[in-house]
């Protein structure tokens, strides 16, 4: 049996996972500085809000006892990434003005790449590569956000019936991936084969509740996103037709 050793530490049992916060000192200079980069670019109180609610779940997802359990059970690693792509990065983009958020690339590219990289991720090998290399785990964790925060700038920027095309492509192909790792017959992730027992899981139950938080929550986040957008353009349309 191999023994894996991800970023996060050693998988954890229930009784230790309370004391495994990851104090590296260059993650939290990193976030530190970052926060207070996008603090200083923040132009009122609401965009200095979902700052301060990035850097929040930042440190929930990295320095907290999650980043641990993301060791033990793949469920707890799929959770981490679609907050990064669904959560974490549309705050980002909309707690800055707008052309501080714009980057080149149409929204259909942009769409493309976080899909790409949302798969090649969760591809077995390359995913246990991440969890045997400090380097490759970083490169997973700005890639799925850098990604997502292109797609969602480029939502943003885009006219309301592009944005929700862009969003109905995204639930869809994260509901695909999700019911794939669901309904595979065999565990596909090496490093959380012997992980998950003491939590109560075997490594398949593990991987179909990671299978199913990406398939249904992950997906329903575009899904609201979509409808939110739609809703306003309606509501445009109706303030329009009866000016």
């Amino acid at each position: 049996m191999r023994d894996w050793l991800p970023y996060c530490g050693a998988a954890p049992v229930p009784a230790d996972l309370l004391g495994r916060w990851n104090l590296d000192p260059l993650l939290l200079l990193a976030l530190a500085l970052g926060s207070w980069g996008l603090w200083r670019l923040a132009r009122n109180p609401l965009q200095r809000r979902l700052i301060v609610a990035s850097a929040a779940l930042a440190l929930i997802l990295f320095v907290s006892p999650f980043c641990a359990l993301s060791s033990a059970l793949f469920s707890a690693r799929v959770t981490h990434h679609v907050l990064l792509a669904a959560v974490l990065a549309p705050l980002l983009v909309y707690g800055m003005p707008q052309e501080r958020s714009r980057l080149p690339g149409s929204l259909a590219l942009w769409t493309g790449l976080q899909a790409a990289t949302f798969w090649l991720w969760h591809a077995p090998g390359i995913y246990a590569a991440a969890l045997s290399s400090n380097a490759v785990y970083w490169s997973m964790q700005l890639t799925i956000t850098g990604t997502a925060f292109g797609f969602w700038a480029a939502v943003r920027r885009a006219s309301s019936l592009s944005a929700v095309a862009g969003l109905l492509v995204s639930t869809v192909q994260m509901g695909l991936l999700g019911a794939l790792i669901t309904f595979a017959g065999n565990p596909l992730y090496a490093p959380h084969i012997f992980t998950t027992e003491p939590w109560g899981f075997s490594a398949l139950e593990d991987q179909q509740t990671a299978g199913l938080i990406m398939w249904a929550p992950s997906a329903a986040l575009y899904l609201a996103a979509a409808l939110i957008i739609a809703r306003r353009w309606l509501a445009d349309q109706d303030r329009e037709a009866t000016a």
